[in-house]
Order: structure tokens, then sequence, then C-alpha cells
């Protein structure tokens, strides 16, 4: 028996007869989350800078807030604009040169793989674990690493098929060498309790638009304070040095925290999104919400299964997510798709399969429904 969702269904302002089960691709924006966007975007039609100030003002808030969620501190925190925003301010900060080896899995989404194939130019070593035939466990890492290896990659939820990885056990391998980890956060952050320090994240980067429920064009990255002279500050802006409002002052250093990677004026309407969206996410209970979207996908799977559909998402303990991906026997999963969403049913449907992505305020007769539909 599937309990209540534990985020209330009246904080969404759905359309009636969707059933929404696409998170890994986009998210919804809580009402709370909305009307405080509406808020800000009203203020600076009235007020112009005297309107947007104090959303400005309240950005080291808006960090604390996103640090809270992982499990670190606001001075390690800055906002960009996506993903690949934070795995580009890491791989080009870096001082990697020839000969060093990054490590990446072969099922990676664009977002954490074109940053570091960059590195190319410089005579970087960008090799490939053979995912999904082979998952990145800390056993494969273990054979793949060697003392070239200066970075290890990997998305914690794997955008296609669902599969999470156990980052603690990684980062031990990794630190065991070394190298640095750096976590895609994207999949899972919003779905699943992460800390930062529990499970050795040196470097994470997580755009806000999915599980996270805020807008799209958001993203933050965290970098270990102990890291932060590490990571070089290659893309500055004014916002970088110490005392932004010193305008002329060319000679002073970086800011003391993340925020020297920040550059010019972020997105602060995205930062209000995520601060206000993550403020719900809390208040529902991250661990509640994990539970109740297994439970979800479980119960997804099961019925799956038994109207002989091919799974292709791995459902075995830890390594499950929110995300199920599954396909017909025969025929077309974008056939299959599109029926599903002329009936309401939203999902991603591609060649590969249809994929599931259910968050902690569907229901359990949202899951029912779509297996009917099968």
């Amino acid at each position: 028996m599937i309990s209540s969702p534990p985020l209330d269904r009246s904080a969404f302002a759905l359309d009636p007869g969707i059933a929404y089960l696409n998170h890994a691709a986009v998210g919804v924006l809580p009402i709370a989350t909305r009307d405080a966007l509406i808020g800000m975007i009203d203020a600076h039609a009235r007020r112009g800078v005297l309107g947007v100030f104090p959303n400005e003002r309240a950005l080291p808030n808006y960090r604390a807030a996103i640090a809270a969620l992982i499990g670190a501190r606001g001075e390690e925190i800055a906002f960009l604009r996506n993903t690949t925003d934070g795995a580009t301010v890491v791989a080009q900060g870096l001082d990697l040169v020839a000969g060093d080896v990054v490590i990446l899995g072969r099922n990676e989404f664009g977002a954490n793989v074109y940053p570091w194939l960059a590195l190319r130019s410089r005579g970087v070593e960008i090799r490939f674990i053979d995912a999904p035939r082979e998952r990145l466990t800390p056993e494969v890492l273990a054979r793949a690493i060697d003392p070239r290896t200066k970075v290890v990659a990997v998305s914690w939820v794997s955008f296609e098929d669902g599969y999470r990885h156990d980052l603690a056990a990684l980062a031990e391998v990794t630190h065991a060498h070394g190298a640095l980890f750096a976590v895609d956060a994207i999949q899972g952050l919003g779905a699943f309790p992460l800390d930062v320090n529990a499970q050795g994240v040196d470097v994470l980067y997580a755009g806000g638009a999915k599980w996270l429920l805020a807008l799209q064009g958001v993203s933050f990255l965290y970098v270990r304070a102990a890291l932060l002279d590490r990571v070089a500050t290659r893309l500055a802006g004014w916002r970088s040095p110490a005392d932004i409002w010193n305008f002329l002052d060319y000679d002073q250093p970086w800011a003391p925290d993340a925020t020297r990677y920040e550059s010019g004026t972020p997105n602060i309407l995205g930062a209000l999104s995520l601060a206000t969206s993550i403020g719900l996410l809390r208040a529902a209970g991250i661990d509640r919400i994990a539970a109740h979207v297994l439970a979800l996908t479980d119960r997804l799977v099961e019925g799956l299964r038994q109207k002989d559909y091919a799974l292709l998402s791995e459902r075995e303990g830890a390594v499950r997510s929110g995300i199920v991906t599954f396909r017909p026997r025969t025929g077309d999963p974008l056939t299959l798709g599109k029926r599903l969403a002329d009936a309401g049913i939203v999902t991603t449907n591609r060649a590969l399969g249809i994929r599931v992505a259910p968050h902690g305020y569907t229901t359990s007769d949202e899951i029912d429904t779509l297996l009917s539909l099968l």
C-alpha cells in the first residue's frame, strides 16, 4: 500500500486530466515558486532596481538553502546557467595537462561529457567506461583508474535508464588514487538525499529545472572549500573579485568563496525559484519523497513485468531511482508514447523506449492509469 504523497498535490497547479510523469525532462513549478517569481517580476516592473535589489541582497540566503540540501556551506555554492556551466568551470579551472586522464561513462548525458572532451586539445586523455554494458561500479573503476587519472566524473543517476551510482564507494576509489570526484546530480537531486561530505563529493553541478522544480536556465555549482584555489577562475567577470562594488580596482584578489565562479550578474529570478522550491522539498522531507518515488516506480515495474514489457532499467536494491525506462517487445515506443500523451500521460518518448519519472506529489492512481492504458 502506497501512502499519501509527501508533497501536497494542492501545492501544484497542473491542468486537470494530465498525469505528469516527466520530471527527468522538466519539472513542474510549485504554486509557491510561481507566486514568488511573479512577485519579483511585478516589483521589477513597478520599481526597477528598487524592486529587484531585495532579491539580489538575498542571494547569500538562496545559496545557503541549496547548501543545506546537500550538506554543504553557502560559501561553497555558485549560481550558474546550467549543468554544462558547472562541468566547464571545473574542467577549465583544473590544471590538467597532456597525459592526464579523466574517466567517464560512455552513457553520460552531453552536459557531463563535452566540457571534458574539450580538454583533448591540451592532450588530456578521456577514458570511457563502456556503460551501460559495464556499469561504473567501484570494482570497474578500480580496474580503470591509474596514477595518471586526475578526475572521475559521473552522473549520480543515469538520464537514460535511471541507474543510481554508489557515490560514496566511487569516491573512496577515486580518492585512494589521488583523483578528484565530480558529480552531475541533476537526475537525482530533489528526489533523493545527498550529503557531499558523507559521500565524498569534491565538486557537484546540477540544473534546477528537473527534480528540483525550478526554472530552466539556472543551476548551481558546489566546490569543496579546500579546492577553491585548485579550481582556478578561468571564466572571470565583474562579480569574480573580492569587492565587486570597487569597480576600478582591477588588482584585487578573487572572492574568497565560490561566487568567484559566477562571473557576471547571476539569474536572480532563477536563484529565487531554486531556493523557493527547495524549501518546499525540504519541508516535505527528502527521505519521504525518495521512499514515495521508489514505491511508485516499484509499482510501475511490477505492472510492466506482468504485462510483459521489456524493462531497460536495473531495479535491484540501491541502484533504483525515480526513472524507469521500458519498451514494448514488439512495436514502436514512439508510437506508443504518442498514444499515451494523447491520453494525458506525459512521459519522454525516444527510440530507445518510454521514460517515466514521477515525483513526490504523484499518486499511485496515476501509475495505475498508465498501466491500464498499456
